[in-house]
């Protein structure tokens, strides 16, 4: 089987130009290939696995990443599956976020020995005169053209800024500038860039010629890229810092019946014949799947001991007198007490099992919420010093959130 036969196999592959070129050059090893990460975080998310597993899996076959950084795009933001304008942010900041993406990507990409570069475009966006950059590249793009891209046309209605109308031309010109100065010929990227990614193999062939070899790959839908990437309406990080090992494994191990087979086919490194002989498992099958992801994902991020420690810390918990030295764990000071005591929907915003008050009494109300095993159905309820000495309380949240607290 071939690379592009295996990503196919998968399900990686949405759309692509030129699908001839694009095998021979994965298959032999003579791509030079950017995936864009625009720096709107401190962490990369669950939701660019798909990227950096690609990146991956393409360099192990003797192709060349460029993880493009987009220290200049981010000053923009890109409308793409939005409905509304992303915060902006200062230099300062992205320059922040650049170098923790840096340290993450490390994990998935070897950068030593040339065997793949990262770039920022800032580098090359913020020096461009406006004038000359008007003349170079805004008379390749029509407007019209540019208006009917579903990037921008779901935002017509609420509003698109022309600062983000400009975000598709800056994405093309990064992908002309690399073209010509470090032989980039491919760039890969979410299904929902497809209109942006056109933009720039369009401008290399109006600018250097219609046989300027310069390819596409367009990668899973956004749809389910943005299902992977949250959950409750959170982020799951891959800084353990904003998500703990605990939690990432949680994560993946609650996922769907319906999409589990589906995350392992696209995220992990299991061979296919082994996923094949999955997808006949059912019923309680599922789980033991569903484990396999988890603990393949937490390995990838945090390495095999974290991984091992979060799945023995989520086993024990579905078992009686389970261990509890690797469960997420708030550690609580007196001044977080009032009169020895906290209330309960204060606690659950402090772990960050909620983000507010209003969410928390909503989820006591609803019985979604035990404290040591007990359901909570006093919205009044407090946790005294007493409980919280010692190893602390434990509190559990629908069916397989748990937290413990404690007291310094």
């Amino acid at each position: 089987m071939t690379l592009y036969d295996e990503l196919t196999a998968r399900g990686l592959i949405a759309q692509v130009t030129s699908e001839e070129e694009v095998k021979n050059l994965i298959n032999n090893g003579k791509a030079t290939f950017y995936i864009g990460f625009d720096c709107t975080a401190d962490s990369l998310t669950a939701g660019h696995f798909v990227a950096l597993t690609l990146m991956k899996r393409l360099q192990a076959a003797g192709n060349k990443p460029i993880a493009l950084i987009g220290g200049g795009t981010t000053m923009i933001g890109d409308p793409s599956g939005r409905t509304d304008m992303r915060k902006m942010l200062t230099k300062a900041d992205i320059d922040h976020n650049a170098e923790c993406f840096k340290r993450q990507m490390e994990k998935f990409i070897d950068f030593s020995d040339g065997r793949a570069m990262m770039l920022n475009n800032a580098d090359w966006l913020l020096e461009l005169n406006y004038v000359e950059l008007l003349r170079e590249v805004g008379a390749c793009f029509s407007v019209n053209n540019m208006l009917r891209a579903d990037c921008y046309k779901q935002r017509m209605e609420k509003g698109l800024s022309f600062l983000e109308f400009n975000y598709m031309i800056m994405q093309s010109y990064d992908f002309y500038h690399m073209f010509q100065t470090v032989g980039c010929n491919m760039q890969c990227g979410g299904n929902d860039q497809w209109s942006n990614m056109l933009g720039g193999t369009e401008l290399i062939r109006r600018k250097l010629g219609k046989d300027s070899h310069c390819m596409t790959i367009t990668l899973l839908t956004d749809s389910q890229g943005n299902k992977m990437g949250k959950t409750a309406g959170n982020a799951v990080w891959l800084d353990p810092n904003k998500t703990s090992p605990y939690d990432f494994y949680q994560y993946w191990r609650n996922v769907g019946d319906d999409d589990v087979m589906k995350c392992i086919r696209l995220l992990t490194f299991l061979p296919l014949e082994q996923i094949d002989e999955m997808d006949r498992w059912e019923g309680a099958q599922l789980n033991t799947a569903k484990e396999i992801l988890a603990l393949e994902l937490t390995r990838m991020v945090h390495g095999d001991e974290e991984a091992q420690k979060a799945q023995g810390a989520a086993r024990a918990l579905f078992s009686q007198g389970g261990d509890r030295s690797n469960m997420p764990a708030t550690a609580l000071t007196e001044a977080d007490l009032d009169a020895g005591a906290i209330a309960l929907l204060d606690l659950m915003v402090k772990c960050g099992l909620t983000p507010s008050r209003s969410e928390a009494r909503r989820l006591v109300q609803q019985g979604g919420v035990e404290v040591n095993g007990a359901k909570a159905g006093d919205v009044a309820a407090k946790i005294t010093a007493e409980a919280l000495a010692g190893d602390g309380v434990t509190i559990k949240k629908g069916k397989k959130v748990f937290h413990r607290a404690y007291l310094e």
